[in-house]
């Protein structure tokens, strides 16, 4: 899995003003990346997977794959709460040219450790490709613990976390006990220095929409033991990324990319463009 280390970009999904995906700026949104990152990452959170029909998302997928003239490893994201739903999806989906899965724990239904365990479990088994488990307790209302991810870490077909708990404690037990070859990748933009230094392989971020080149940056040196230098990096991104999240992601995200020229800030319901408030907080970012 050498391919999915360093950074890991959640690719936006561009719309036009009717609600329909504009593919003409997603490309310009490939391009731009590609500039600096290691792999796309297709249909996370940051993609609004949870408003595209799947049909939408393997379009999506389709134009990506297409448009990869890097030829760029590619991740897609099939998850959800419905087990059953899952392994069909993943069933219906044509993966042949996808490098892994991004699975994101179960959300709404709260299961226990146990019930986490045995749908990736599932999961892990009916997908043709390898597995990068998703645990973002903030979104899920249930944590995916250091002891379950390193339980789930001896399947064969399970090769990574996205950690995005926020919790340093729990990914230094993952890193400390995890199989050399299982892969930790931070889930936080701001972590991905100090996950690196416990031994992470990267991150899956959203600001590499904008910024891919100082992630770059911030990967090599932090790959190479130069933690002061990937901290420079890191520190750019420090006042910009609070503003991502504050009304919601890819709120945020999508209308820094505006400035720069990428796509438009439109967004799908129930997500609304950003308040007057929030465009004068990323226009006044001086990176």
């Amino acid at each position: 899995m050498k391919r999915l280390h360093g950074t890991g970009v959640a690719l936006v999904t561009p719309f036009n003003a009717d609600g329909s995906i504009d593919f003409s700026s997603l490309k310009r949104i490939i391009n731009h990346t590609a500039k600096g990152v290691d792999y796309f990452v297709v249909m996370g959170t940051t993609g609004e997977s949870a408003t595209l029909t799947k049909e939408e998302k393997k379009e999506v997928l389709r134009f990506v794959l297409k448009t990869n003239f890097k030829k760029l490893p590619v991740v897609y994201g099939i998850g959800g709460n419905n087990t059953a739903s899952v392994l069909e999806e993943i069933r219906t989906t044509d993966l042949k040219n996808v490098d892994a899965l991004l699975s994101v724990s179960p959300y709404y239904n709260k299961p226990s450790q146990e019930g986490i365990y045995q749908h990736f479990v599932k999961v892990a088994d009916a997908s043709p490709v390898p597995v990068i488990l998703y645990n973002v307790p903030g979104r899920t209302s249930s944590n995916l613990t250091a002891s379950t991810t390193l339980r789930l870490a001896q399947h064969k077909n399970i090769v990574a976390i996205k950690e995005a708990s926020g919790n340093l404690e729990q990914c230094m037990k993952i890193a400390r006990e995890k199989p050399k070859d299982f892969l930790l990748i931070s889930g936080d933009d701001l972590l991905t220095v100090p996950i690196y230094s416990i031994g992470g392989a990267g991150v899956i971020s959203v600001l590499a929409n904008a910024y891919p080149i100082i992630f770059k940056k911030m990967t090599g040196y932090a790959a190479q033991g130069n933690f002061s230098k990937a901290s420079t990096e890191a520190f750019k991104l420090l006042d910009i990324n609070g503003p991502m999240y504050e009304e919601g992601n890819p709120t945020g995200v999508k209308y820094l990319m505006s400035l720069l020229g990428l796509c438009k800030t439109h967004v799908r319901l129930p997500l609304v463009e950003p308040s007057e408030e929030l465009k004068k907080k990323i226009e006044g970012y001086k990176g």
